[in-house]
């Protein structure tokens, strides 16, 4: 029996949102057998939902509905595409509040930063609805005397998308708009973690006038669904967000049937700290890069970096910020809520052990909370040896590890030198350095002076094994295309 009312009163309008069974065909569809797994509310343990728990043929019977559905919505006026896509756009935000208090109950982050990401679910929604009117036939002067020359870019095909637990609703839209944009139709697997906002997109789409089999969202064990996907040579995009090491699964997986990949993995981002930096800024900065999401984000700061002129400075304020950080349940709308299982919060356990074994100096934090046994206090280590896990591991929880540097060349090569890529955040006042520094830094976004980055009109993505493509901005549906050159003369 799913338990509502935990996720709080307020979902009031519309419960029928919250969806345990997989959408597929453009019908709600339950396993054969019956299976489900629960889903849990991270901050008390408590069964939110039970869910239902298909099998690799459900998987395939997706593909089969999004095939069937392809060519008619690949044909379809990129207006009428876009009308579609702004009707789903229009009831996320109707249903934010609802949408919120899901994901609290299954992914156990404050409300506030729900509510957040269902406006950031939302925006991509809103930017391809858009987008999805702009692609246009290429001219190219010809080099034959005697032809015309164009480019097309036509939608792929059926699109595998599969997605995190700790932003249910934004990946999902992110990758899920884009491709419809494009015209391909979407086969999407949630975490078993946290599949109730896929679900509830789901229906909310469905309200919105999608064609049966454009958009379609399996629910199970990820090995069980995905692995179907990656070996049906019907898929034609897979897009994935996750740890590098499932990527690597994922691309071994889908070379036999030669798949366009979208991967946005692993991240183990630096913060650069110059002396001639704003402290205070570079702490309030340095604090939400670590903290946002209980620190379970990929672009969550893992190393902090602080010149040693302003090191002492910046630790001991960094160190009070920490300690005035509130803890607590999702719906309390406290600045940390649970971590999303017991993996997660061992990981931050192992590596805060192996730091002060190895001589770090813990500043605050390093311990369980007693609200519950997913609950780890924000915690600082500092003085970090260079030979600790925490500086090559990507940590994924509320542990912070700050390390003096003396040169400028010293905080570069230190920053790169990971086999991650994705986001590095530099403090400084000088133009030169910060210009030094953007070209420097091997990833795939810089944010200067700043932590917000993402939004639906950038390039979202990484360099080295922190992903593969770009999602957001055009580039994120132009992986969702092929290119079609045609060469003709007029007989």
């Amino acid at each position: 029996m799913n338990d509502i009312s935990a996720i709080g009163t307020d979902l009031r309008a519309d419960t029928s949102l919250l969806r345990t069974s997989s959408y597929v065909g453009g019908q709600w569809i339950e396993a054969r057998d019956g299976a489900t797994f629960p889903v849990t509310d991270p901050a008390t343990g408590q069964v939110v939902a039970s869910v239902s728990k298909l099998t690799g043929a459900d998987a395939i019977r997706a593909v089969d509905a999004a095939a069937r559905a392809f060519p008619s919505w690949a044909a379809r006026l990129p207006q009428d595409r876009s009308h579609l896509l702004r009707q789903w756009f229009n009831l996320i935000t109707a249903h934010r509040e609802e949408l919120a208090r899901i994901m609290v109950a299954e992914q156990g982050k404050p409300l506030s930063e729900a509510r957040g990401e269902i406006d950031y679910a939302a925006s991509f929604v809103e930017f391809y609805a858009e987008e999805s009117k702009r692609p246009n036939v290429e001219g190219v002067t010809s080099h034959l005397a005697d032809a015309e020359v164009e480019v097309w870019r036509e939608p792929a095909g059926v699109a595998a998308l599969i997605t995190p637990w700790n932003f249910p609703a934004a990946m999902l839209t992110r990758k899920a708009a884009a491709a419809l944009a494009a015209g391909c139709t979407i086969v999407a697997h949630p975490s078993a973690e946290t599949p109730l906002s896929a679900l509830a997109l789901a229906e909310l789409a469905a309200r919105a006038g999608l064609p049966a089999g454009v958009f379609n969202v399996v629910t199970g064990d990820a090995p069980e669904i995905v692995g179907p996907w990656t070996e049906d040579p019907r898929v034609r995009v897979l897009s994935f967000t996750g740890s590098t090491e499932i990527g690597r699964l994922l691309y071994r997986q889908s070379a036999t049937t030669v798949k366009r990949l979208v991967m946005e993995l692993g991240g183990h981002a630096p913060v650069l700290v110059f002396a001639d930096a704003n402290l205070e800024i570079a702490v309030a900065e340095a604090i939400k890069a670590k903290f946002a999401t209980s620190g379970q984000d990929c672009l969550g700061a893992n190393r902090i970096f602080v010149e040693r002129p302003v090191y002492d400075a910046f630790c001991r304020s960094f160190t009070a910020a920490t300690q005035s950080l509130s803890i607590g349940p999702g719906l309390e709308d406290r600045d940390i809520g649970p971590l999303m299982n017991e993996k997660a919060v061992a990981k931050q356990e192992e590596q805060v052990a192996d730091a002060l074994s190895k001589g770090a100096t813990l500043a605050c934090g390093g311990k369980r909370h007693p609200l519950g046994p997913l609950f780890y206090e924000p915690t600082v280590l500092t003085d970090v040896p260079a030979d600790a896990a925490i500086l090559h591991e990507e940590t994924f929880g509320p542990v912070a590890a700050i390390v003096p540097f003396d040169t400028e060349e010293e905080a570069l090569t230190r920053a790169n030198d990971t086999e991650y890529g994705l986001v590095a955040y530099v403090h400084t006042q000088d133009p030169r350095r910060i210009y030094r520094a953007s070209r420097a830094l091997q990833f795939g976004m810089v944010a200067v002076n700043r932590t917000k980055v993402t939004g639906a009109p950038i390039p979202f993505g990484g360099m080295k094994q922190s992903g593969l493509g770009r999602e957001g901005s055009r580039l994120g549906m132009e992986e969702f295309t092929e290119i079609k050159y045609v060469c003709r003369n007029w007989a």
